[in-house]
């Protein structure tokens, strides 16, 4: 693969990314990963 190619590719990627990080925070995602990371650290160290 050129490297004309590979950067072309590199580039797709971060923008479709970038794009779906947006689309999750726009739908709340974020929130609701937390609040499972949350609950499962509470669950490891027992406090839960």
């Amino acid at each position: 693969m050129s490297e004309r190619k590979k950067t072309h590719l590199q580039i797709l990627l971060i923008l479709s990314a970038i794009f779906f990080l947006i689309l999750g925070i726009c739908r709340n995602e974020a929130a609701v990963v937390w609040n499972k990371a949350v609950n499962i650290c509470m669950e490891c160290i027992g406090l839960g």
